[in-house]
């Protein structure tokens, strides 16, 4: 039963040690963050920090970030006021490719397109309401839309 205690004392560790790791990358998602870096500020091996931030919220450390990207990529293009190029490098993302690529795969179309989308779906809507309501859903979270049985 003794060796039980210190391993739920190390568990609370890491979950302290994950929720600052999260905390960091929803503070700094503009900035250059890669896991080594993460897992060295936390303490941890970059393995560790990623089975261990897997399992504590559902995805890795750099897949996390990169959503935390696009959610700002989506509000910035809202705006309208920046390029894609501009959304891309402003949210901390390096590669327009890549940006576009995830940008994507989370949102389901373009940067660019849904810039010309979201421009006319959110006009004259609170900032606060079209960030709710334009909030990217992963793929495997989308729930398929049910028969229209009327």
């Amino acid at each position: 039963m003794s060796s039980s205690r210190p391993a739920a004392a190390q568990h609370l560790r890491d979950l302290t040690r994950l929720r600052r790791v999260r905390d960091r990358i929803d503070r700094e998602y503009a900035q250059p963050l890669d896991v080594e870096a993460l897992a060295r500020d936390a303490h941890m091996s970059a393995g560790h920090l990623s089975r261990q931030f897997r399992l504590a919220y559902g995805e890795s450390p750099y897949s996390y970030l990169m959503t935390r990207r696009i959610e700002r990529a989506m509000a910035l293009l809202r705006r309208g006021d920046l390029s894609v190029t501009d959304v891309c490098f402003t949210v901390g993302c390096s590669s327009l490719g890549t940006f576009s690529t995830r940008f994507t795969e989370l949102v389901g179309v373009s940067p660019s397109t849904y810039r010309r989308q979201a421009a006319r779906a959110t006009a004259g809507m609170p900032p606060c309401v079209a960030k709710q309501v334009t909030r990217p859903v992963r793929n495997r979270e989308a729930s398929t839309p049910s028969p229209n049985l009327a």
